[in-house]
């Protein structure tokens, strides 16, 4: 079990290091991103973190480009939840056994939109589910945009910001110990979706 795992982290080590050392690395950020946000269960943040540990000079330039995807990707989750939800939603929330939760996130909505999105957004609560059920209840398409640029921007840029200030010097204890940061990222997502069950 722990060679699984090992072994899946080195993947995830090397995959990610691939793509932050690419010409490519921006394409990449922006296209996890978008697909976080509407069905892929991996946060941009671990390719983030990997790309600004390489390059920390463009800090900005790819917090802007991970919110940038991530937004877009959102709007995309509200479309399938709008649109397509009989079809393709439904399937993405079978997969992760959050029926339940996604009647209880309407009563969130009806509650506080923004406050909802705006949470799921900062937090390592499953943002595809929040932008998918946003279409599915039909939330304003503006109020999802708003909170998701606030809570993404603010979630990307401050990880870059901390890149930032600490410099090169921590940026190397990135990169050496990027499978136990990968871990941890994969921990809190499991987490996310666990704790989700309990907080709607």
């Amino acid at each position: 079990m722990k060679l699984f795992i090992f072994n899946n982290l080195e993947k995830l080590r090397l995959w990610t290091l691939k793509w932050a050392d690419s010409k490519h690395s921006a394409l990449a950020l922006f296209a996890l991103a978008f697909a976080e946000s509407s069905f892929f269960p991996i946060p941009p943040d671990v390719l983030l973190i990997g790309i600004l540990a390489i390059n920390s000079k463009r800090c900005w330039y790819y917090a802007a480009m991970c919110t940038l995807g991530s937004v877009l990707g959102g709007m995309f989750g509200y479309l399938i939840g709008w649109g397509f939800y009989e079809t393709v939603g439904q399937k993405v929330v079978d997969i992760y056994n959050l029926q339940a939760t996604v009647d209880a996130i309407g009563l969130k909505y009806s509650a506080n939109a923004f406050l909802t999105v705006f949470t799921a957004a900062f937090t390592p609560i499953p943002y595809k589910l929040i932008t998918i059920t946003a279409g599915l209840f039909q939330i304003s398409f503006l109020q999802l945009i708003i909170a998701s640029i606030i809570g993404r921007g603010a979630r990307f840029f401050i990880i870059a910001a901390i890149l930032k200030i600490f410099g090169q010097k921590f940026n190397g204890l990135v990169v050496k110990y990027f499978n136990i940061l990968s871990l941890v990222a994969i921990v809190l997502v499991v987490l996310s979706f666990v704790a989700i069950k309990f907080l709607f």
